[in-house]
């Protein structure tokens, strides 16, 4: 039984159990692109249209998210999240047994309906759990979401590669589990439904920002999001490719480089969150998306030791940047944490894949290093922060 916590305390339990619910979740999402290479060969793939399975699981959970929100901020629904999850294991199943291209695409559709009911109202959960560390919330729930999906290309060399495609059928049991656990922290988010920590409201119950500064706000932070989903699609979905292009090491030896890479973005997860609740948020976003552009401009010319090296400090760096996302944009907009968070889940997983398609289709017509090297500029958009106002010093209108 997940404990009750003291109104207005931190409630660990629920935020462990969301959190590893997240890890279960995102580590089934990324054995999709994990056994990308066996994909390709099985069905005689190019990389446009390996970009176009990605497309489809993130696009299908992009457009999704911002509705699921918007209608749980109206009408919550405490049992979406197994149903949600329920999605994502049959989408598993179709995965491992899907005879054709076409099915593969509709198979990992079904797990991005799955991500589009579960993120948005599990970020409302953290918060709810929050106890007004509302940035520390959602780190250890984001970490829980990465250290899963750093979990993806090492299960895929163990166990997919070796195994075979049908193999992914398995890791259907991790989905149940998660349904499991889901349907006890939905009791809970029930019985607490409106008793989370409150919003930062004026007196008199108007947002702390005039309307123009929150939209314009809102323009920046969409900026800042493509910018950082836009370059770790060149990452979570071409880095095997290039690893092996570049430095002709085996596929088993190119996952276990993208797990190092995946697990530095789990741990650098854990900073921006409590970093931001301490110092504000949008110094944490500064750091993140500007002060990673010396290291990915270096990663085209590197070397393979020094790749892992700056590749490890990339996704420390860059991690920090969505929880601090997140929390600053929940404040800008007070009592919509559904629609917000589903806002920016929808539009991380739809950059993503919009940039895996249209990386692909540049990667098919150039080279995997020619992109890399056209990436490695994108975090110089970070610049916008400047412009964002620090809602910790802001004074009411």
């Amino acid at each position: 039984m997940i404990a009750a916590p003291r109104e207005n305390a931190t409630a660990f339990r629920v935020l462990g159990a969301i959190s590893f619910c997240h890890l279960l979740n995102d580590m089934m999402q990324s054995l999709i692109p994990a056994v990308y290479p066996i994909l390709k060969q099985t069905y005689r793939l190019d990389f446009g249209e390996i970009g176009l399975i990605t497309l489809t699981s993130q696009l299908t959970a992009s457009l999704l998210q911002p509705l699921v929100g918007l209608y749980t901020d109206r009408r919550p629904t405490p049992y979406s999240l197994p149903t949600g999850m329920t999605f994502t294991m049959i989408g598993l199943i179709l995965v491992a047994s899907a005879p054709t291209y076409g099915l593969v695409l509709a198979a990992v559709g079904m797990v991005g309906i799955g991500s589009a009911v579960f993120h948005p109202e599990s970020s409302r959960v953290a918060r709810m759990a929050s106890g007004g560390q509302h940035g520390l919330a959602q780190s250890l729930f984001q970490v829980g979401g990465n250290a899963g999906s750093s979990l993806g290309p090492l299960l895929a060399a163990f166990v997919v590669i070796p195994a075979g495609q049908r193999s992914i059928a398995w890791f259907s049991g991790a989905a149940l589990l998660a349904i499991l656990i889901l349907i006890r922290v939905g009791g809970w988010y029930k019985r607490h439904t409106g008793r989370g920590p409150k919003s930062r409201m004026t007196p008199d119950g108007r947002p702390l920002l005039s309307t123009r500064k929150v939209a314009w706000s809102m323009a920046i932070l969409v900026a800042l999001i493509f910018s950082k989903y836009f370059y770790l699609a060149s990452l979570v979905s071409y880095y095997t490719f290039y690893l092996i292009a570049k430095f002709h090491i085996p596929v088993p030896a190119a996952q276990f480089h993208l797990f190092l890479f995946l697990g530095a973005v789990a741990l650098g997860t854990v900073v921006g969150g409590p970093v931001g609740d301490r110092i504000g948020r949008k110094y944490v976003i500064w750091g993140s998306i500007l002060g990673v552009l010396p290291f990915t401009i270096a990663l085209p010319y590197a070397s393979l030791f020094w790749t892992d090296i700056l590749v490890v400090i990339i996704g420390l760096v860059l991690a920090s940047a969505f929880s601090a996302i997140l929390v600053y944009a929940q404040d800008l907009v007070p009592g919509k944490v559904g629609t917000i968070s589903g806002l920016f889940f929808g539009l991380a997983f739809g950059t993503g894949g919009i940039g895996a398609a249209l990386l692909g289709q540049l990667a098919d017509a150039t080279s995997i290093a020619f992109v890399y090297r056209v990436c490695s500029f994108l975090p110089v958009i970070g610049l916008l922060t400047a412009f964002l106002p620090n809602l910790e010093q802001e004074p009411k209108p």
